[in-house]
C-alpha cells in the first residue's frame, strides 16, 4: 500500500460484491491448495459501506513462509507486486497479552492497469488477524446502523490526513473500538469465523 498517496473515500458501489467473488475465485483457482480460504474482507465487503476503491482480499494459509514462495509467480502474472509488511497492528490493550509472530502477515498489493486494485494480506489459519479480519467485517454486515457511522468517520478522516500511511494509523484504533463490541456480538451469537 503506498503509504505517500492521499486517501480517496467514494461511495459504496453495488458492483464491489461481484468483483469481490470474481477475485476470489480468481486467487482460489491460481494460488492452489496452499490457499485454505480465499475471503473478500474489508470496507468494499460490506454493503452500504463508503471505502477506498481498493478490494481487500484475505488468503488464509497453514504456513506465511512457503506460501510466499508457492504464491510469488502465480501472483506476479496477476500483476500483484510483493511488499515488505510483515505484521498486522496488535490492537489496544492486547499487546501484553499476545505473542507478535501471532499477528504476521504476508502482503500484495496491484494497483493501475485494467485489472481492479487489490490490497492481497496472506495470514495463517487460526491466527488472531486472520480472525480480526472477518470478523470486523461480519459484525458490520450484521449491525448495518453501524455502517452510516463508519463510513462518516472515514470520509472526515480522508479528508484531513495527508496519506494513507496516516490514515492507516488514525483508523487502527477505531478498529480496535469496534472489535471489542463485536467481540462480544461474536460471543453472543456463537460466530466463527469459517462456520
Amino acid at each position: 500500500m503506498p503509504e505517500h498517496e492521499k486517501p480517496v473515500v467514494v461511495p459504496y458501489d453495488p458492483e464491489w460484491a461481484a468483483g469481490g467473488r470474481e477475485l476470489c475465485a480468481l486467487l482460489r483457482e491460481r494460488l492452489g491448495a496452499s490457499a485454505l480460504h480465499v475471503d473478500h474482507i474489508g470496507s468494499t465487503s460490506v454493503p452500504g459501506m463508503a471505502a477506498k476503491d481498493i478490494y481487500d482480499v484475505q488468503v488464509s494459509v497453514a504456513d506465511l513462509d512457503q506460501a510466499a514462495d508457492v504464491f510469488e509467480a502465480p501472483l506476479a502474472a496477476l500483476g500483484f507486486v510483493r511488499s515488505p509488511y510483515l505484521r498486522d497492528h496488535v490492537p489496544a490493550g492486547r499487546e501484553a497479552d499476545e505473542d507478535p509472530a501471532d499477528w504476521a502477515k504476508r502482503y500484495w498489493s496491484r494497483r493501475g492497469g485494467t485489472a481492479p486494485d487489490v490490497n492481497l494480506h496472506v495470514r495463517r489459519a487460526g491466527s488472531p488477524n486472520e480472525r480480526l479480519a472477518l470478523l470486523f467485517r461480519d459484525w458490520l454486515r450484521a449491525t448495518p446502523d453501524a455502517v452510516p457511522a463508519y463510513a462518516r468517520f472515514k470520509y472526515v478522516l480522508a479528508e484531513n490526513v495527508p496519506d494513507t500511511g496516516t490514515y492507516a494509523d488514525v483508523k487502527d484504533p477505531v478498529v480496535d473500538l469496534v472489535a471489542v463490541v463485536a467481540e462480544q456480538w461474536a460471543a453472543a451469537t456463537s460466530w466463527h469465523p469459517h462456520p
